[in-house]
């Protein structure tokens, strides 16, 4: 079997329940993302992969960005519920599902975090790597972070999408520069956020998976731990706001990296020098890219198929992992 974490969807009666709130911002029927919303489409196109399975979020926008707090948390049940749905109807092509958080009402987002993980039965939350400005280890996120950390089930980062200019003279970004360098960077951003302000010392058993294998955190390992020890970080301690236990960096390797880098093997192996295999999981970024995701899902399996690691390694990373982190029963 192969458990793929990190795919996207958009179900109908949150979509239409989104374009009447926001109608002007979204382009939600694209042709190209077909798979996005329509399940017979999406279904032909992971049928041709045996043993595949989805454990399915909610595409973006994320609800803050587009929402006020009160019509997020009713987004966010709907979303909810229809992911919960096809678990449970569609059982053999979703083994679980990862919950949609109203995170611009951080009182709303644990209600519905716990309805959630109690009632709905959901095996995760998706997080972006900021909420409206917000860094991730601002003080207001810090309860959600306990309750993960007490329910044991992940919480699965994922850059924005907002089309930020990459200059200052410019109103967009260009050439998908953002997408190329910024969601990388975004990530990054925010993991060294939740080390260097404490939340993963507070919460050391906090389980965070990283989009993209971890973005740049794998390939600038040196680089970071050059300058956490360098010039002015000759005493961290006066830098951090958390007295560390632990190096720094220690707190990095705490994170787990999927494998949705577009099929890259050489990617993978620096991440697996970074994460190891316990700590790397089976992501493709399905249905988004050529011919409806099917580049995406077979570029991914060849590109894992092709790390130069054991069988039993790779088969932690297409499953077993997963089944842990999770705590899937299928």
């Amino acid at each position: 079997m192969k458990i793929d974490v990190f795919t996207h969807i958009l179900t109908p009666r949150y979509m239409d329940a989104l374009q009447r709130k926001v109608p002007t911002k979204l382009k939600l029927k694209e042709v190209f993302n077909a798979p996005l919303y329509d399940l017979d489409v999406r279904f032909r196109v992971t049928g041709e992969y045996p043993g595949y399975v989805e454990v399915p979020n909610m595409s973006s926008p994320a609800l803050e960005d587009v929402v006020g707090p009160a019509d997020a948390v009713e987004l966010a049940k709907i979303a909810n519920d229809e992911l919960a749905e096809l678990v449970v109807k569609y059982p053999d092509r979703f083994v679980g599902a990862i919950a949609c958080l109203p995170m611009n009402d951080i009182d709303g987002a644990l209600k519905e975090l716990d309805r959630c993980v109690k009632e709905l039965m959901m095996r995760g939350v998706q997080l972006y790597t900021d909420v409206n400005g917000y860094p991730l280890d601002h003080p207001k996120f810090l309860p959600l972070f306990e309750k993960m950390s007490e329910y044991n089930l992940p919480i699965f980062l994922h850059p924005r999408s907002d089309n930020k200019p990459d200059y200052p003279t410019e109103e967009t970004s260009k050439y998908r520069l953002d997408v190329m360098f910024r969601w990388p960077l975004e990530t990054s951003m925010a993991m060294a956020r939740l080390v260097f302000g404490g939340v993963m010392e507070k919460y050391p058993d906090l389980l965070i998976v990283t989009h993209h294998c971890g973005a740049m955190v794998p390939f600038f390992e040196q680089r970071v731990r050059r300058h956490i020890n360098m010039g002015e970080f000759v005493h961290p301690r006066q830098l951090y706001p958390t007295m560390m236990r632990r190096d720094p960096f220690d707190y990095f390797h705490m994170f787990y990296g999927d494998t949705a880098l577009l099929g890259s093997t050489p990617g993978l192996m620096c991440g697996h020098a970074f994460f190891g295999a316990d700590r790397m999981v089976f992501g493709t970024d399905f249905p988004y890219g050529p011919q409806h995701g099917h580049v995406k899902i077979r570029e991914t399996i060849r590109s894992v198929e092709q790390m130069a690691i054991p069988e039993e390694e790779k088969n932690k990373i297409f499953e077993e992992n997963a089944r842990r982190l999770l705590r899937l029963i299928v």
